[in-house]
């Protein structure tokens, strides 16, 4: 029932009753729950996290919580705000007067999303189920000692009865047990039995032996046929064996032993606890529903097993069997399993469903490595230690999972990794070092790859590694009321001087890829069913991007993961395009910044601007020949034709046809007698062609000495920006001296600039 106010009456150990009064600003965010509403022995007296609520207690008591979560008014403590944010369960709150505890309240903190309840029991189950597979994944046991044998740390007992309980309390639980007593498994077994002579239609050898000795006899008629002098007289009841059917088998004794198993677990449980609890009762519910199953008459017949058989067929395949099997290897794991961040989802009074998301993700992120890339975590995951297995995950701290993919034709190196930090830089300009340039970044999970013939920090520092980085949103249920387009920008501002601007996650995302260095994307997942996807291409491939992709526990394992495994796939098929566009991108990041800048290499001065036609002009990476001109008679070839051409070179002292020179720009010519030279010409952008010896006596040129020649075509256009410059050659870099000073060789347009006279 919704209410407005919620007025709780306490009844105090001093014998006082005291009201607490709660409300809310927000619209159906108070409950009181009556009768069957009240759901696994929740409080009835509930509120919505992510909410405010203000409260008010009689003036000589104080309102407490151990997280937080009340906050007194300064000025008088019987005022405050109680404030859950993302705390989902039970919250228990203390009345307090003066520095004396007197009461406790406790309320029911529900999650946004109405069906956190049984994604709270899935996704425990279907964590136990692949933590299972991981421990079975070298080797298998065929026979397991039928003895029970408990840890009594009961700092993980609260952890491991969630395991259990999700693991009973499910539909494929019960339909097994149906399965198995309403068909059980039977066998045939020689029995005997005591029978009445008179009834006994066929006898065997053993039954007439009886007959000459049994004792109890009585005698014969005179007439009757057997009546000899050997025989006077007949037992009145001989013994006779047979065959009986008897569900008293193999399997069925297992299947009787592992749900008294689970009896004898929460039955323990039971007796730890020392108060009245929503732990205690959901305990309780479990214990009466084995205990009712137990008491079937079926399980009566069925004696206790020694040895448990795991090969046996039935068990392995028969509908129920197979199924009570896995349960109780799951069942196993659970109450040997511990887990240094399961206190942050398994204490039953809390239920951080958040953060049991992000777990869960982590193992079906895990799946999909497994099937794209053939990666599964190392013995690290999961480790024997004292009798128990110990699982290394905890919320904010950093595991990998790493290997080497050759699945594909380019041979990867892959990392999967849960909490990686991405350092931030100290110091400005740590560039190529991998992390972040500016503040540390947690991504809650990254996929790194980079070529398999380099290591990690080699592939950083040459622009060859991929980061790709998802984080795991619960509370999201419609993406595009987070990520969509706002059309009240007012508004947006107003949310975010609040608190609670709902595209703070886009942001996030846009902080991953912006500040952790070479990220091809940015990813939210979330646990929804809308039809609806969000997803942006930085470019026109499929990396960089951002998006948000939809992945949610099912009952019936509709997860929505097709989508996240045909993104993962792309994500290979577009890192194995070796002409890719970010490929390309990625290689010019390196060539530009590889070293530092120059400080003497600016260009400041007023050219042309790269735009249009002439975008791709870079002076640090446009080219002028500088060529050598033998006589006037030459030059003057040159002025009537537009055309100047290039001798190979003897073989001592060959031209290498580079794209520096092949692909010049501009022409600087100057004679043997000038070093000093005005004569600057465009180059037009057809490039230099091949002309024989027999080619330049039909233009005229004279004397041509060698069999071909490049040559190129020039444009009478004049460049503003050098108009009345001059140039000595002699101050370029790559000018050679002496005999050698007639080569030709190349500078840069920025060059040009910064070396004539002025």
């Amino acid at each position: 029932m919704i209410k407005d106010c919620l007025k709780i009456p306490v009844n105090l150990d001093n014998g006082n009753s005291i009201e607490l009064k709660i409300e809310s600003t927000s619209k159906a965010s108070l409950f009181l729950m009556t009768g069957n509403e009240i759901i696994d022995g929740e409080s009835p007296f509930q509120i919505i996290e992510g909410n405010c609520y203000d409260y008010e207690i009689p003036s000589e008591y104080t309102l407490r919580d151990t997280h937080g979560i009340v906050i007194s008014n300064k000025i008088n403590n019987s005022y405050g705000t109680i404030a859950p944010n993302i705390y989902v369960g039970t919250l228990s709150l203390d009345i307090y007067r003066k520095a004396e505890k007197f009461g406790e309240i406790k309320l029911e903190v529900r999650s946004v999303k109405t069906d956190y309840r049984t994604d709270y029991r899935k996704m425990l189950s279907n964590i136990t189920e692949q933590c299972l597979d991981l421990i079975f994944l070298h080797s298998s046991p065929v026979t397991q000692t039928a003895e029970t044998d408990y840890d009594k740390d009961f700092k993980t007992w609260h952890q491991r009865f969630a395991f259990v309980k999700s693991i009973i309390d499910t539909d494929e639980f019960s339909e097994s047990v149906n399965k198995i007593i309403s068909s059980p498994s039977t066998k045939w077994k020689e029995n005997e039995i005591e029978k009445d002579i008179r009834s006994i239609g066929r006898l065997r050898n053993k039954e007439i032996r009886q007959i000459a000795g049994a004792r109890n006899r009585i005698n014969l008629p005179d007439n009757h046929p057997l009546k000899s002098n050997h025989l006077q007289s007949v037992p009145s009841k001989i013994i006779i064996s047979g065959k009986i059917e008897t569900v008293d088998t193999t399997e069925n004794q297992f299947v009787k032993y592992a749900l008294q198993s689970f009896l004898v677990f929460v039955t323990d449980f039971l007796t730890r606890l020392r108060s009245e609890s929503k732990t205690k009762l959901e305990a309780e519910k479990v214990e009466s529903q084995l205990e009712q199953i137990l008491g079937h008459s079926v399980f009566k017949e069925i004696s206790n097993p020694s040895t448990i058989l795991l090969n046996s067929p039935i068990l392995q395949r028969k509908e129920g069997y197979r199924e009570i099997l896995k349960i109780w290897l799951m069942f196993g794991l659970a109450a040997k399993l511990t887990w240094k961040g399961g206190e942050d989802v398994y204490d039953i009074e809390k239920r951080n469903i958040a953060v049991l998301y992000e777990y869960w993700l982590f193992f079906e992120l895990l799946k999909i490595v497994d099937e794209v890339f053939g990666l599964k975590p190392d013995k690290s995951l999961i480790v024997d230690t004292n009798d128990n297995l110990n699982l290394q995950l905890k919320q904010g701290e950093h595991f990998a999972v790493r290997g080497k993919c050759d699945k594909y034709s380019r041979k990867l190196n892959v990392c999967f990794s849960y909490n990686r930090t991405f350092s931030g830089s100290a110091t400005d300009g740590n560039y190529p070092a991998g992390g972040s340039w500016t503040k540390s970044m947690k991504p809650d999970y990254t996929l790194s790859i980079w070529p398999q013939n380099i290591t990690e920090n080699e592939a950083e520092e040459q622009e060859l590694i991929v980061h790709i980085h998802f984080d795991a949103k619960y509370k999201i249920e419609e993406i595009l009321q987070y990520l969509g387009e706002v059309t009240d920008l007012v508004e947006e501002k107003i949310e975010q001087s609040k608190g609670t601007y709902k595209r703070a996650d886009l942001l996030k995302m846009h902080a991953y890829k912006d500040a952790i260095r070479r990220t091809g994307g940015a990813y939210i997942l979330y646990p929804g069913k809308e039809k609806n996807t969000y997803k942006r291409r930085g470019f026109r491939e499929l990396i960089p991007g951002l998006g948000a992709f939809q992945v949610r526990p099912s009952e019936n394992n509709d997860t929505g993961s097709e989508e996240l495994v045909r993104f993962f796939h792309e994500v290979v098929e577009h890192f194995i395009d070796r002409v890719s566009q970010r490929e390309k991108a990625a290689y010019r990041i390196f060539e530009i910044h590889k070293d530092e800048p120059m400080k003497d290499s600016q260009l400041k001065e007023t050219f042309a601007e790269a735009s249009g036609s002439n975008r791709g002009f870079l002076p640090d990476e446009t080219f002028v020949l500088v060529g050598f001109c033998k006589s006037d008679e030459h030059f003057k070839w040159i002025e009537d034709t537009g055309l100047y051409n290039l001798r190979p070179g003897p073989e001592k002292d060959p031209i290498f046809l580079n794209s520096e020179i092949t692909g010049a720009k501009y022409l600087l010519l100057h004679s043997e007698k000038e070093a000093v030279t005005d004569m600057l010409y465009k180059i037009k952008d057809k490039g230099p062609r091949i002309y024989s010896k027999k080619d330049l006596i039909n233009l005229l040129y004279p004397n041509p000495g060698h069999e071909y020649y490049l040559v190129y075509e020039l444009d009478n256009e004049a460049i503003p920006e050098f108009k009345n410059k001059e140039w000595d050659i002699r101050k370029f870099k790559n000018y050679k001296s002496g005999r050698q000073s007639a080569q030709p060789f190349t500078a840069t347009y920025s060059e040009l600039f910064r070396t004539f006279k002025k």
